[in-house]
């Protein structure tokens, strides 16, 4: 094993998910510099953002939230960040969609490669987002009649790169 890919497993542990995080939030800082964008990386202390981005010429500033996994993983989520949820027996009954935690928020998710140059980054806005799990969250209860097979109660649902295949290098989508 090389030791790019050994640096790579090792950030997966425990003891280095925090840098796995401030990874993904210096690549997405890096890309948007690039993109003649000034950004600014708040390290996990704001809610709901993780990077300001600013034009320079206009002035005008978007947040954007970063979400990492290593090559290979899912992004791990809580259904209930995105919409109310109702037990009703063991069933899981899906009721309204929570309100977008600020407006105009972008979430980048990040998929770190085994080596350089091999990140991949997926731009939308966390309303689609949050379409996108709930979407996939339903199809899933509706095929096991509405209760989650184990944990009748578990909230837990993912996002895979696949799910996200139509938002890669969606960069355009930051025009601030």
């Amino acid at each position: 094993m090389d030791a790019t890919r050994k640096k790579v497993e090792k950030m997966a542990s425990g003891e280095s998910n925090q840098l796995v995080k401030q990874v993904g939030e210096y690549l997405v800082a890096s890309e948007l510099a690039r993109r003649n964008y000034i950004s600014a990386t708040f390290s996990g202390n704001v809610p709901y953002f993780d990077i300001i981005a600013t034009n320079s010429t206009s002035g005008k500033s978007i947040p954007i939230q970063v979400k990492t996994i290593k090559n290979g993983g899912a992004w791990q989520f809580s259904i209930d960040k995105f919409i109310e949820i109702e037990m009703v027996g063991n069933k899981q009954i899906l009721k309204s969609i929570k309100k977008q935690p600020m407006n105009n928020l972008i979430t980048v998710f990040v998929n770190i490669g085994l080596a350089y140059g091999q990140d991949e980054f997926y731009i939308l806005h966390w309303g689609t987002v949050q379409k996108i799990i709930i979407n996939g969250y339903s199809k899933y209860l509706e095929k096991h009649g509405g209760e989650r097979p184990n944990k009748k109660e578990s909230k837990h649902c993912s996002l895979t790169t696949r799910d996200l295949q139509n938002y890669k290098d969606n960069w355009k989508l930051i025009n601030i």
